[in-house]
């Protein structure tokens, strides 16, 4: 048993109640470098009181996220079991349980009577009132900021909206994990998308193999949807360049088929030099 693993693993977030209780008790099992964890998915199952199938699933999705990796494997009665590690820089890298300090400067006295008009360490007099006190006077937000926060989080909704509405949980997890992947780059309308070829391909999916959309953003799932947008749109933009170049064929040609060509095509054509403004007259057409 490792206190140093089992702490690690209870001041990080895992995404649902039965996702802790499973790696509370393979931390339990693990030694200080969270390795040497063997024990058969029937004896998680026995002593966290949890389905076979939610243990199975989760070992499964520890697996794939990079929070357990095998090791190796040990014989036993029953065949073998398989060896597991937790991957500590996988663990601490999400989001922790703790509340986040509020940082309000550190004074060469901590105990006064009158907070914030102390020196400071740097020899800087305090503000006068504290971040909560009531007269404190907060500055505003400028309207630039309030239109930007708000456009973003009606974005968020609107993603977010595209998920399954039975396997939404955890709102406000899911919209920030939202915000975070639009402010990492990624397009709205592209997340969009990935949410809703998800949503089509999990259509007929039960129960057991759904997965809620906290889970869904965390895990980062969108991203074979966001591949699968853009080969679709690479596909479009090889589809699009072979009908220009079948076009600028046709007025080469002077076939007779030139004469479906509209004058918006001509224009397209001309602007990526495929063919000049005398070839279009040739083939009998305005340019």
């Amino acid at each position: 048993m490792s206190w140093r693993i089992a702490n690690e693993c209870a001041e990080r977030r895992f995404g649902s109640a039965a996702r802790k209780q499973i790696i509370m008790f393979l931390a339990d099992k693990a030694s200080d470098d969270g390795s040497g964890i063997w024990c058969s998915k029937g004896t998680i199952q026995r002593h966290t009181e949890l389905s076979e199938s939610t243990v199975k699933r989760t070992i499964i999705d520890f697996l794939r996220e990079g929070i357990l990796i095998e090791t190796g494997r040990r014989n036993c009665k029953n065949g073998y079991t398989v060896i597991y590690r937790i991957v500590l820089e996988r663990v601490a890298a999400l989001e922790p349980t703790a509340e986040p300090d509020i940082e309000t400067g550190v004074t060469v006295n901590p105990v006064q009577s009158d907070p914030g008009t102390g020196s400071t360490v740097n020899g800087v007099r305090g503000s006068r009132w504290t971040p909560n006190h009531p007269k404190t006077i907060h500055k505003p937000p400028t309207r630039k900021r309030e239109a930007a926060a708000e456009v973003e989080d009606l974005e968020a909704e609107k993603i977010l909206a595209a998920y399954p509405e039975d396997r939404i949980r955890d709102r406000r997890t899911s919209l920030r994990l939202i915000a975070a992947a639009v402010k990492a780059g990624v397009k709205p309308d592209d997340l969009k998308q990935a949410v809703k070829a998800y949503a089509k391909e999990s259509e007929g999916y039960t129960r057991s193999k759904v997965c809620f959309s906290d889970n869904w953003f965390k895990m980062r799932r969108w991203e074979k949807g966001l591949a699968q947008v853009q080969a679709d749109r690479e596909k479009a933009r090889e589809a699009e360049a072979k009908g220009r170049a079948s076009l600028a064929e046709w007025i080469h040609e002077r076939h007779p088929l030139c004469r479906h060509i509209t004058n918006r095509q001509i224009e397209g054509l001309i602007a990526s030099k495929l063919v000049t403004p005398e070839q279009v007259r040739a083939a009998g057409l305005q340019a």
